[in-house]
Formats: structure tokens, sequence, C-alpha cells
């Protein structure tokens, strides 16, 4: 079957499309646009697509803080982060090491040396990760069941339904209506992940992709596929006979079900994978932190800032040494010439709280991602309550301060 070969754009955060200048990067046909443009309205609260007013475009839609991938039926959009001196290869590499950091993720257990090809669009890496997956799996072998099966034959098999019988056989004495249990390949578990290669065969443009699907999809000749995803997903029981499973059908839900961390609502969107850059960033750093230091919360909810009654509950991003030091991350780039650097008000007055709320709170940092080189000074709340700018750099891998020193520098 030969397919279509997709156009992809692959735009960064806070890029724009628009449909008025054939000769840019960024340019969508009018009726894709006002696909897209239904589907920023629809999810309006979550705020993945901006409609606004650009001078010698008009109207555009501006990407926000969300990275991964939207698919209409005509085009693929690859929505990468907005980090400067680094190209689409590394901005995916960094976007996949920080999807390894998230909670309850297939990607927790992710091989980054086996994903072949980095130049593919996000949503070709993704599809290769689960067919990398699902290899491991095949090699294990795939896990069958005993089935119970309703069946009308000339022999007695299993248990005979006596209403069944009557109702069915009542002329053709000859033959038996029986249920037996048979031990088969064709189960939940296999159809669900049939579902999906059926649905990533549909989905992917990539040639490489569709071999091995091909390839797979004959390996589960003999399994069904699922008529009530919902409901299969929720029959699953995933003990330790089937724990191999467990990886494998994540990835599963993710693209079935669209599990992308962030809903979305949209009949014209054949496909969106999108994930808010603030939580992985903030996932990515306490994961860092957290391999590195002892005693280390990650959204600590100790404290509210108002004790009677207890309302408005306190969650900073990580808590070392029960309170001693503070830190909160967040995915912004700080511009040395903008007011205030960019660091938001609301921030600072956040900070301000954990300080005074924590008692033992010696230290306080906000974690920014490394774009240029800045010179932010200490801020002095008061006498003894300080918080310092911290900077994760990419390149490096290494939490730095605004004079470069190690990425510990702060735990002393």
């Amino acid at each position: 079957m030969k397919k279509t070969k997709m156009k992809t754009i692959t735009i960064k955060e806070f890029e724009y499309l628009q449909c008025r200048n054939k000769n840019e990067k960024n340019y969508i046909s009018e009726n894709i646009f006002k696909t897209l443009e239904n589907f920023a309205l629809k999810n309006e609260s979550y705020n993945y697509l901006k409609p606004i007013y650009k001078k010698g475009y008009g109207k555009v839609l501006q990407v926000q803080n969300y990275v991964g991938v939207i698919q209409t039926k005509n085009i693929l959009i690859e929505i990468l982060p907005k980090l400067s001196n680094f190209d689409d290869e590394k901005l995916r590499q960094i976007v996949i090491n920080m999807l390894k950091t998230l909670k309850k993720s297939p990607f927790k257990k992710l091989n980054f040396s086996n994903i072949k090809n980095i130049k593919m669009p996000l949503l070709e890496i993704f599809i290769s990760i689960f067919l990398e997956e699902l290899s491991i799996l095949i090699k294990k072998g795939l896990k069958s069941d005993y089935i119970l099966k309703e069946e009308n034959l000339k022999f007695l098999k299993g248990r005979l339904k006596l209403k069944e019988q009557i109702k069915k056989n009542f002329i053709h004495k000859e033959r038996f209506f029986v249920e037996y249990d048979e031990f088969l390949v064709d189960r939940i578990e296999n159809r669900l992940i049939k579902t999906t290669l059926k649905y990533l065969y549909n989905l992917s443009n990539s040639m490489q992709n569709q071999k091995r699907i091909r390839e797979f999809l004959f390996v589960f000749e003999e399994v069904g596929i699922s008529h009530n995803i919902k409901s299969d997903f929720a029959k699953i029981k995933l003990n330790r006979q089937m724990r191999d499973y467990e990886n494998i059908l994540l990835y599963s839900k993710i693209f079935l079900q669209n599990k992308s961390f962030t809903p979305f609502n949209g009949d014209d969107i054949v496909y969106a994978l999108l994930f808010d850059m603030n939580l992985l960033f903030e996932s990515f750093v306490g994961d860092y932190i957290k391999k590195r230091c002892k005693n280390v919360s990650l959204q600590d909810k100790t404290h509210h800032l108002v004790k009677t009654p207890k309302k408005f509950a306190l969650k900073p991003d990580i808590v070392i040494n029960n309170g001693e030091i503070i830190m909160d991350t967040k995915w912004k780039i700080l511009d040395q010439n903008k007011n205030n650097y960019r660091i938001s008000q609301t921030d600072m007055y956040q900070m301000y709280a954990y300080g005074k709320k924590y008692e033992k709170c010696k230290k306080l940092y906000l974690i920014y991602p490394k774009n240029n080189k800045f010179n932010i000074p200490e801020f002095e709340y008061e006498k003894n309550l300080h918080l310092k700018v911290l900077f994760f750099d990419f390149k490096e891998n290494k939490l730095k301060d605004c004079k470069e020193k190690d990425s510990l520098c702060w735990y002393g």
C-alpha cells in the first residue's frame, strides 16, 4: 500500500504558523490554518496554539510552551524547545531525555542508543521507540492465555450449553452448541498491541517504520484487533507473568488514547502528542538533583500559606534537607536587557512565601534553562533570606550559577 508523503513543518516554541507568505517555512494553507485554529479554540484552556495578529501576516497561530507533534490529514507539525545554539537533532534528544524522567511514563526505561535516526521528526522517533520495545517483547515470546470460546460444532467439546443447544439445534440434532477454553495468543493485551500497530501504520510516513510494522503484523496474524479500546485497557491485569508487557502497553495507551499528559479535543486533528515544557523541565531538573543529593523531596506538601484553617497548599518543586534549600524550576528564557531580566514578580513573591514558611530555609533558588551568559545579582529579601538564580546548561548537562561555576556550587 503506497502512501503519499506528508509535508512536515518543524518550528520552535513561540514561533508561529501563517497562511499569507508561501515562501516562508512556517506557511500552511488556509484550510489547514482553519483546522488548527479550530483546534486551538476548542483547547483554549490548555493554550497549545494562540491566535494573534502579526504585522504583515495578519492572523497567525503562535505555538506556546508545548513540544511534540500535531498531525492533520495533510501536514505534520513538529514543535521543539526554544533553545538557541542547538540544531533540531539535539533538541529532539533534549526532549527525549526529559521524557525519560516523567513518572508513570514508558519513556523511563528508554535506552537512547536504540534510537537509530534522531533526524526523524519526533512522531517517527516515538513510533521507532515503540517498535524497538515491541521487538524485545517478541524475542521473549508473546503470551498466550485460555480464551473462552462458543461454537456450534459437529462434535462435543467442552461444556454443552443447553439453552443455546435447544434454540440453535432443535432441527440439527447432529450439532452441539458448546463453550470451551482454548490456549490462544489472541488475548486482550496482544489485541491492543496489534491495534496500535495498525494505527501507527496509517500514522507513519517513514518507510523504515512502515516496513517494520508490516513485519510485526505478520507475527500478530492470529491475533484480532480491539473494538473497544477503553474497555480493553480497563480489563488488563499486569501480574508477575505479564511484567514484560507493562512498558509496551503504556506506549499503546499513549498512541491509542492520546495519553500525552495533556488532553485535547478536535475531530479534524488526526493525532496530537503534546507535552508541557514547564512540567518536563520541572521533572528533568528534579531528577537531576535527586541523583546528586540526599534527602530530596519533589513537589513537597509540608506547608500551607494559611495555617488556620489549612488553605492554599505550598508545593515547591524541590526541597532539600527538610527545607534548608528550596528550589523552583521555570521554563523561561531570561533576558539581560528586559525589565527584571524577565523574572516574574509572582515567582519572586512565591519564593518569599516558601522562605518564610520553611523555618529552616537558608537558601532559595530559581532555576531557568541556560541560553546565554547572564550577570544576575543575588536578591536579598531580608538579612538572612536570599534568592539566587541558577541555569541548567543543556550542552554540558550541568546546573550552573551566573559565574559558570560547577553544577553543585549551590550545595556547599
